[in-house]
């Protein structure tokens, strides 16, 4: 069930709109604008519905919080407003609100307003996900893979804990994909994504496919020993499934080189030096013989120089 964020200093309103709500979506509320910013962006509403007067944060002032921040700007905002405030509409639209619901409230209008903005987030949600799936392999694609890392960097930095990654590639596969098919290639692709998937510990552990046959893991609040560990548990785990691989120079198996960096984020770090170090790890591991994991910590230009 979708999610909506009330806000309103009177609690008599609150309870109105949560009655011609509750059918449609799980309500969840606060009467201040300082709480209202602690649930949007801990609870991730579908959609909130905003008092503009309030004491202290006015509406605006929540509305603008909201969008200059990149984990809350895609929630969709209604305001809520008394009849003589509507002069002000151009304002909050201007402001990246998509709607107005003015008070008095009808509950019809409530209910029709926020089905169909609720509906529209669904179907967008809809959309985004499947944009954000591999076709082949039904798990996170590259572009999903670039946006939950940068979105880990920034949660990690905030609560100043180490986040590890891991960039794989299966050994040999272009040998396998002429000699036993496209066909075959898929099926293993397949096989694999599916093995790295569930080697996952975590709810916060993702992996994706990075292009190809080349796959990436991020581990957040993880620090080298768990690297170590996890690498090692999805490279055992893709050896487990043995998939034949007659013509590999490694083994008679499908198996993995993989690379792996650990950073503490700093408001310098950036996402593609981070890809970057893992990949040249990644590289070591596939000079090393393949079929092994390569892993180190990362350090800062200022650090190496250090």
């Amino acid at each position: 069930m979708l999610k909506v964020l009330i806000v309103d200093d009177v609690t008599g309103n609150i309870k109105i709109l949560q009655q011609a709500l509750s059918g449609d979506a799980k309500i969840i509320f606060a009467t201040n604008g300082k709480r209202a910013l602690e649930l949007a962006s801990s609870e991730k509403p579908d959609l909130i519905l905003l008092d503009i007067i309030m004491p202290q944060m006015d509406g605006y002032e929540v509305c603008r919080i909201l969008k200059a921040d990149n984990e809350t700007k895609n929630i969709p905002v209604i305001f809520i407003t008394a009849m003589d405030e509507v002069k002000d509409e151009t304002k909050g639209l201007g402001m990246g609100a998509i709607d107005y619901i003015t008070k008095p409230f009808s509950r019809a209008v409530v209910q029709a307003r926020v089905r169909n903005h609720l509906d529209y987030k669904r179907q967008k949600d809809m959309l985004e996900k499947l944009c954000s799936i591999d076709g082949l392999t039904e798990i996170p694609n590259r572009r999903s893979f670039d946006q939950h890392l940068e979105q880990e960097l920034r949660r990690n930095l905030r609560a100043n804990t180490p986040l590890s990654m891991i960039i794989m590639d299966v050994d040999h596969f272009k040998p396998f994909n002429d000699n036993y098919g496209h066909a075959e290639g898929d099926r293993c692709l397949k096989q694999v994504a599916l093995t790295l998937f569930k080697s996952l510990e975590r709810s916060g552990d993702f992996v994706a496919r990075y292009g190809g046959e080349e796959f990436a893991a991020i581990f957040p609040d993880t620090g080298v020993e768990g690297l170590h560990k996890m690498s090692e548990k999805m490279r055992t785990a893709i050896v487990a499934q043995n998939i034949p691989h007659a013509h590999s120079k490694t083994a008679e198996f499908i198996t993995m080189s993989l690379g792996g960096i650990t950073v503490l984020p700093t408001n310098d770090t950036s996402p593609n030096k981070i890809i970057e170090a893992a990949d040249k790890n990644l590289y070591k591991a596939k000079n090393s013989g393949r079929n092994c994991s390569t892993s180190s910590e990362y350090k800062t230009s200022k650090e190496q120089v250090e």
